[in-house]
């Protein structure tokens, strides 16, 4: 009888290992298949990316029309000023680094551990872009995976100028609104070439919660992020040197 429990057990164990292995298979043939495509970045904008799509499709679900606010603006006519602010508050070692921050992540896995909850922050903008173009904002291991790969391939492809001209268009700074150029006219009324110090750091400080933090908006909170992004601003003119 135990001879025969353990031959069936085997058996029900080959099936699992075979099934398993389809699966995976399957998996990252379907993956592979649906890959983006990095390198036609190179010389085209997206259409869209992961993130405009999932708000518009929120939106016509809630019976509106769907509608953003996005207009791409090339990188000479994005003002200096908001490239200093993104990387001064988002990502201080972008033209240093390959597209992670080890000292950035160990921190975050070292506060994780501390608060029992998944890593959060240490995203560079390479990564944040990755996301923002074709991922989600779930904190899904496998999601982080695809963001990893992702960010190598960006780094990998496109140039240092590229991958912030791109950032900066897509990256949503109110809500419905994606990019420097859309944000500067909704908020200041004026093209992003023409954005002042100020109006550069008041939309910077919005990209941690671009739905409640933006110009105009009152909150305590939000009113300090945009100073202490102008006080790292004021130190860090020398960045205006890698671009």
């Amino acid at each position: 009888m135990a001879r025969r429990a353990r031959q069936r057990l085997g058996r029900w164990l080959r099936v699992l290992l075979v099934v398993v292995v389809v699966g995976l298979t399957g998996w990252v043939t379907w993956e592979a298949w649906h890959w983006p495509d990095v390198s036609a970045l190179v010389r085209r904008n997206p259409p869209a990316t992961a993130f405009i799509d999932r708000h518009r499709a929120a939106e016509r679900a809630r019976g509106r029309d769907g509608r953003v606010a996005w207009t791409w603006a090339p990188y000479a006519a994005i003002s200096p000023h908001l490239k200093r602010a993104v990387l001064v508050a988002e990502d201080m070692g972008f033209f240093q680094h390959r597209g992670f921050e080890p000292g950035e992540i160990r921190s975050a896995v070292e506060k994780a551990i501390e608060t029992q909850d998944f890593p959060r922050g240490a995203s560079t903008i390479t990564q944040q872009l990755a996301k923002n173009l074709w991922l989600s904002p779930s904190r899904d291991p496998v999601r982080k995976v695809k963001e990893a790969i992702l960010t190598w391939q960006l780094e990998r492809t496109l140039s240092k100028r590229r991958i912030l001209e791109l950032y900066l268009n897509v990256v949503e700074l109110g809500p419905g609104v994606y990019g420097a150029e859309a944000a500067s006219r909704r908020y200041f009324g004026k093209p992003a070439s023409d954005l002042s110090e100020d109006e550069a750091a008041q939309l910077a400080a919005a990209l941690p919660n671009p739905r409640v933090w933006h110009p105009g908006a009152t909150g305590p909170g939000y009113r300090r992020y945009a100073e202490t992004i102008k006080r790292r601003m004021a130190k860090a003119e020398f960045l205006a040197k890698l671009w």
